[in-house]
């Protein structure tokens, strides 16, 4: 049985090669071989030789015109006239879009109602035919798969397809090429999984040597998930900040390809992936969408887990279709990111001298936001953001002196509520409020979103705290206080369970505690 396995893996291994060398002869008749970028900066930082395969210096910025190019310029004369559809909310429709300008075919594009203004329009303006249905891409892709039937329009997937993975695979063709050496380890951003099943169907047939680790968002962990379970599994809820890879199951093909090939799945928070897009910034002047620089990121906490020096490392740059108004909320976790600032809630004597005394027990260092507001005779709670020199070790050291003299001190630099929320809200407690319960929600960017959710609350419970910022993304964060007496918790727990959206009760936060409840 193994060997029948092995032989069967051999087989299809030596099938993508063909397809590889079909898909090498199509691609760059709209594809451009992107460079291979040295990252001085960032490789002086880590101790090793970093490269970037940049995959933004696209027609359409990302990677994912190579696949979407390769099957529709595959497609028989009689699926070219009857034209194809596609479900996605950015990169691949732009792909499929461009290759169907390219190839003269009509291209119909299922996005959610969600996406971005800029996202539509950017497809729009390459020619293809836009739908917007669904408020995620899964409601999208059911919907255009009943299109693709009912039509006989050709569905041309994002990952999960051998001739769209063919058409990755030529990004790691061309990192061989243009590398010096060779690369010792190659990482790679995780969706669906079509680009790292492309890397594997190549470099396990020219260079099994090389070590490929997977990136994927600890918000979308797709597959780490199946690596986990041992098969793809669905998950239940998935967070888009990185809404390139976020993805709730694993492709079939993809997986079956690199389950038993691929080293190590690594999963990268927000605030690694905000600082990795900074250091492809000061590298290369270009602005990576949040997925682009999920593979940096986990370049990073892969050296700084295993201690690796002098190695030739490469992390894929794979996309830069970022909305500008996105980054104003990834400057401000970079810092927090890269561990250049600490977060910190500290409380102190409500009385003459208190105040200045703390700032001089908090020593030289440049403080990056202070929030304050008189809440009692007694004590007072200060939100201070400080800027680190050295890391993590710096800010352990300065939470473990202030607690030596006296003050009691919360390290808030990894609570979301905090990050999100608080720091723009810190305005006194209120002491007259009962019953009040914390709870962060995912709204929908839409219009009419908050009205539905009101609507369905009617007038049970009283909205005590609200707190919303755009940040760009297809989803809103909103934090909200409610009051609900102790005898009404199993139908307000009804209430949420019939929402559709995602919640999480934060009525025991820290941040909370010490400056709004």
């Amino acid at each position: 049985m193994f060997r029948s396995l092995i032989k069967w893996y051999l087989t299809r291994m030596e099938e993508y090669k063909k397809m590889i060398e079909d898909a090498l002869k199509r691609v760059y008749e709209v594809a451009r071989k992107t460079s291979l970028d040295f990252a001085p900066e960032v490789s002086a930082r880590h101790e090793n030789n970093i490269w970037l395969k940049r995959e933004d210096q696209q027609p359409v910025f990302s990677y994912k015109l190579r696949g979407a190019y390769n099957l529709m310029a595959s497609l028989a004369e009689q699926e070219r006239k009857k034209g194809v559809i596609a479900a996605s909310a950015g990169n691949h429709a732009q792909g499929v879009a461009l290759a169907g300008d390219k190839l003269g075919i009509e291209a119909t594009i299922v996005m959610p109602k969600t996406t971005p203004e800029i996202k539509v329009t950017a497809v729009k303006r390459l020619g293809a035919n836009v739908l917007l249905h669904g408020n995620n891409y899964d409601e999208a892709k059911d919907y255009a798969l009943g299109i693709a039937r009912d039509e006989g329009k050709s569905y041309i997937p994002p990952y999960d397809h051998p001739v769209v993975i063919a058409g990755q695979a030529t990004v790691a063709v061309e990192i061989l090429q243009q590398h010096p050496t060779q690369p010792d380890i190659i990482f790679v951003p995780v969706g669906g999984g079509g680009l790292i099943a492309g890397m594997v169907a190549h470099l396990q047939d020219v260079a099994p040597n090389i070590t490929i680790i997977g990136v994927e968002p600890d918000e979308a962990p797709c597959m780490h998930a199946a690596f986990e379970a041992g098969e793809r599994v669905e998950l239940e809820h998935i967070g888009i900040f990185a809404d390139g890879a976020a993805v709730r199951q694993a492709g079939e093909e993809p997986f079956r390809i690199v389950k038993d090939v691929i080293d190590e799945i690594l999963l990268v928070n927000v605030d690694e992936i905000c600082a990795a897009v900074k250091d492809i910034f000061e590298d290369t002047r270009s602005i990576p969408e949040p997925a682009g620089a999920l593979a940096l990121a986990g370049l990073k906490q892969y050296v700084a887990r295993e201690g690796i020096r002098n190695k030739e490392l490469v992390a894929i740059f794979s996309g830069a279709n970022v909305n500008f108004d996105r980054l104003r909320h990834i400057a401000e976790l970079a810092a927090l990111g890269e561990h250049r600032e600490a977060l910190i809630g500290t409380t102190i004597p409500e009385k003459p001298g208190s105040f200045l005394k703390y700032c001089h027990d908090l020593g030289p260092r440049q403080i990056t936001e202070f929030n304050y507001r008189y809440g009692d005779s007694k004590t007072a709670h200060i939100f201070a953001g400080l800027q680190l020199r050295h890391g993590a070790e710096e800010k352990n050291t300065l939470i473990a002196n202030l607690k030596d003299k006296g003050y009691e001190v919360v390290d808030l630099s990894n609570d979301e509520v905090a990050k999100m929320h608080v720091r723009y809200m810190v305005g006194g407690h209120a002491a007259q409020v009962e019953n009040e319960l914390l709870y962060r929600f995912e709204f929908p960017e839409r219009s009419g979103a908050l009205l539905h959710f009101l609507t369905q609350m009617g007038e049970r419970w009283n909205i005590s705290l609200f707190h919303y910022r755009n940040h760009g993304a297809a989803y809103g964060r909103v934090l909200m206080g409610i009051q609900v007496p102790d005898e009404e918790r199993p139908e307000f727990q009804e209430f949420l369970d019939g929402l559709g959206m995602q919640y999480w009760d934060e009525s025991g936060n820290k941040a909370y505690e010490m400056f709004l409840s």
